[in-house]
């Protein structure tokens, strides 16, 4: 077995984001279905909260569930990159005695399980939360929404993803199957010839070995600058928005928030660093044996990524921004109980404050790792 169930539970990204995604569309959706059921009862004067908050829940759902499944699929098909590059021999293997791409992407099935292990958490979670939520809900001069269970939720948020993620870890598969096998069995994860080798050779000399290796890292893991700063705009959007909603909302749904924001983004960024490290272990190694200070390899390996963090940091101010403004101005228009909206300035800067602590801090406890890695063992496993 190429894959197995064990590889499928180290995807602690996948399994994170699956549960916030379907931990909120749980509760917003399992309301809105509820709220359905008493829209005879409903009256003029509170028609306009009413359908408010059936719109929230709509626009919530839409807009957490996309966004959120977007970036599973982009950390699902980087899990499964890397898992190929790191068992190219063992593929290559499999293929040279006959196995099909086909036969071996189909394997590839069980990275689904992290979706599937999620969903059913968040879901669990969600609806246990329900409670908590329906009372937040709860619009006065309507009768009480009674929970309910609707069957068609489990097979959309749990059985529906845990399918489709499993089809395109096998469809990612079998396209990245398709590389030489002599180059899979000697371990070659890039088979492409480099261009203008001899360029890039004279351009080298010109600038200090530290600042081509700050780029040689970035341009050997691109993708880990997604999540960089997709883990900085998580922690800027959620917890300034959990902030906000205290206002307009209440307490409970923005501390919800805002808990969310920190998980995401803390994972993320774990997910990013730990692959950094693990992919330049023999880089860093190298500079150590040839006298580098931790400061010059923290700063080749990690610096790199900074701008990406504070890109990532800023949109995600800007994306909450503009989300609570539309929900404020086009949702709750008609409502007069609702509060203006406008930017917090406070909120901008202690967020900020906070987000530059725990990014140093990362830094920090990441520099620490690189000074644990051992020249001796990285050198006997190469």
């Amino acid at each position: 077995m190429v894959v197995s169930l064990k590889d499928s539970i180290k995807l602690l990204g996948i399994i994170v984001i699956s549960f916030c995604a379907v931990f909120v569309c749980t509760f917003f959706l399992n309301f809105y279905l509820d709220a359905l059921e008493i829209e005879n009862l409903v009256t003029e004067q509170t028609r306009a909260m009413y359908e408010a908050q059936l719109a929230t829940a709509e626009f919530t759902c839409a807009i957490s569930g996309s966004v959120l499944a977007a970036i599973a699929i982009v950390m699902l098909v980087f899990y499964i990159k890397l898992y190929i590059d790191s068992h190219l021999k063992q593929i290559g293997i499999l293929k040279a005695i006959g196995y099909s791409n086909g036969k071996i992407a189909a394997r590839f099935w069980v990275f689904g399980i992290g979706v599937f292990i999620g969903a059913t958490l968040g879901f669990a979670s969600g609806y246990a939360a329900m409670p908590m939520i329906y009372k937040s809900l709860l619009i006065d001069g309507l009768p009480q929404i009674e929970i309910g269970f609707h069957l068609v939720l489990p097979l959309v948020l749990i059985v529906a993803p845990t399918a489709v993620f499993s089809a395109i870890s096998c469809g990612y598969a079998y396209f990245a199957l398709r590389r030489p096998v002599s180059s899979m069995l000697r371990g070659q994860v890039r088979f492409k010839p480099e261009k203008q080798k001899s360029k890039t050779a004279t351009k080298n000399k010109e600038h200090s070995f530290l600042f081509v290796m700050c780029f040689k890292t970035l341009g050997g893991k691109k993708s880990l600058a997604f999540f960089v700063a997709f883990a900085c705009f998580s922690y800027s959007a959620m917890v300034q928005m959990g902030c906000s909603m205290k206002r307009l909302s209440t307490g409970f749904m923005g501390i919800m928030i805002l808990i969310i924001g920190v998980v995401l983004a803390v994972v993320s960024l774990f997910m990013a660093l730990t692959s950094l490290i693990k992919a330049n272990a023999k880089n860093i190694a190298i500079m150590r044996a040839f006298g580098y200070k931790m400061k010059e390899c923290a700063l080749a390996m990690l610096f790199c990524y900074v701008p990406f963090a504070l890109i990532g940091f800023s949109i995600g101010t800007v994306y909450q921004f503009v989300l609570l403004s539309l929900m404020v101005n086009i949702v709750y228009k008609d409502v007069a109980s609702v509060p203006d909206y406008s930017f917090s300035v406070p909120v901008f800067f202690i967020t900020l404050a906070s987000f530059l602590i725990l990014y140093t801090a990362a830094m920090a406890i990441y520099t620490y790792k690189m000074s644990k890695i051992s020249v001796k063992e990285v050198m006997a496993e190469n």
